[in-house]
């Protein structure tokens, strides 16, 4: 059965502008463009993704588009704060590519003050720019625009000599809304516990499926038709990795085949309605954990569930990292694969011949969601509302000098997802196993 999360309203998109607008000032304007179509290979494109910032605030999702946000604006008595700029609509274009909102949509479905046409854009926005003093907008990331923009920016400043005044400066945009996205609503909250339990789903379809013969791939296409089936598609590039394929972090070709006796290393979350998901799971393809698997898996198990215990608000944002990679060195030290005193070895750097990645990400629109990780120079605190990912790893590569035979190739990840809500950790992402009898309870059909 189809589950049916809450849609994001007119109402929640008009409170972001509103949040945004605030934080921007009545001398401030902030512009923010569409994502644009790509081209894939000559006249095919690839699917078309709308930029997540501009999501965020318009929830309109056409391409070719810009908003404009200029608080306290008004046109004839009338408040015109809101403005977008859209493609015009093209009855004939319409039978080939789609409906276009056109300006009259924009403004009935997607709540925009005032709307134009894309070409009107330049036009328009020497009038939007007059009397501001900042103008939000991020240079760089967005070059079809920036040129353009730029161009109108310094026409102002020409008239501004006789009188007019024009915006003195170019503020990044992301240092506001960014840090609005980093905070989840409940709404958002209620979108990514969705994807996280269809991705959770899926998961579990993949353990139920795997077997040896089989390829990476065929485990790809059963969890991607789950996603499919729940209006949903990959959040990111999907990895499976079995074997010593597992210590490729990045792996992606997910063309080998399966083999008995090695563990499969899946990591694949489902994006809906904007929001991704992002599990990894590692499991054994015959559905048994050899002796060596179980040891170096515990391990990581051990680290995860230690680090998810620190996502509360409060506490310091690289407390799960380190937890994490304590237990992970003390482990190896158990294990035999590294000697020494765990504090040195940390100190030292030893530990990221196996752990070479960091614990955890935030999670949302991006799969490496926005937000900065240090407040004047220091790991931020943890705030209710942030979500982020807890994903520590061990990895042996094959042919490791002074790791005994049997751990090589062994890779293994363990990632949830967890909310930080003032009650504590919440895991989003608890519907698919990660103990070892779980795992193997579900594989075998039990």
């Amino acid at each position: 059965m189809a589950i049916k999360p809450a849609r994001r309203t007119p109402k929640e998109y008009a409170a972001r502008r509103a949040q945004l607008m605030k934080r921007i000032g009545a001398d401030g304007v902030a512009i923010v463009p569409s994502a644009r179509e790509v081209i894939r290979s000559r006249d095919t494109h690839y699917k078309f993704r709308q930029d997540s910032d501009f999501s965020y605030l318009t929830g309109f999702p056409e391409p070719d588009a810009l908003a404009v946000l200029a608080p306290g604006r008004k046109v004839k008595g009338r408040k015109a704060e809101y403005v977008l700029f859209v493609r015009e609509r093209n009855p004939e274009r319409e039978i080939w590519d789609g409906r276009r909102a056109g300006p009259a949509g924009a403004m009935r479905d997607y709540g925009a003050d005032q709307a134009f046409t894309i070409d009107a854009f330049e036009h328009e926005l020497k009038g939007l720019l007059a009397g501001r003093q900042h103008l939000h907008y991020t240079l760089g990331e967005h070059p079809h625009w920036d040129a353009r923009i730029t161009a109108c920016v310094r026409e102002i400043r020409e008239v501004s000599r006789r009188g007019a005044a024009a915006p003195v400066d170019f503020v990044a945009l992301e240092a506001t809304l960014h840090e609005m996205r980093l905070r989840k609503s409940a709404a958002e909250l209620s979108l990514m516990r969705t994807a996280c339990e269809i991705t959770a789903q899926a998961h579990c379809i993949a353990m139920r499926t795997a077997r040896p013969g089989l390829y990476e791939w065929q485990l790809g296409a059963e969890i991607h038709h789950h996603f499919a089936r729940h209006d949903m598609e990959p959040g990111y590039g999907t990895i499976i990795g079995g074997g010593a394929n597992a210590c490729i972090l990045h792996y992606v070709e997910n063309s080998a085949e399966l083999r008995d006796g090695d563990l499969v290393l899946i990591d694949a979350g489902g994006e809906l309605q904007g929001y991704t998901a992002d599990i990894t799971r590692t499991f054994p393809v015959n559905g048994r954990f050899s002796a060596a698997q179980q040891a170096v898996y515990e391990v990581v198990l051990e680290a995860n569930k230690q680090a998810i215990e620190e996502l509360r608000p409060g506490n310091s944002s690289a407390r799960p990292h380190d937890v994490a990679t304590r237990v992970l060195t003390e482990g190896l030290v158990d294990l035999g694969l590294l000697k020494g005193k765990p504090a040195e070895l940390i100190k030292a750097g030893r530990q990221r011949q196996f752990f070479m990645h960091g614990t955890g990400h935030w999670l949302g629109m991006d799969v490496h969601d926005v937000g900065r990780y240090k407040l004047d120079n220091k790991p931020r605190p943890f705030e209710s509302g942030m979500v982020m990912t807890v994903e520590p790893g061990l990895y042996i590569a094959p042919g490791t000098q002074g790791v005994p035979e049997k751990y090589w190739g062994i890779g293994v990840r363990i990632e949830d997802d967890v909310a930080i809500t003032a009650k504590g950790p919440e895991v989003l992402t608890g519907g698919v196993p990660k103990e070892v009898r779980e795992i193997e309870r579900l594989m075998s059909g039990a």
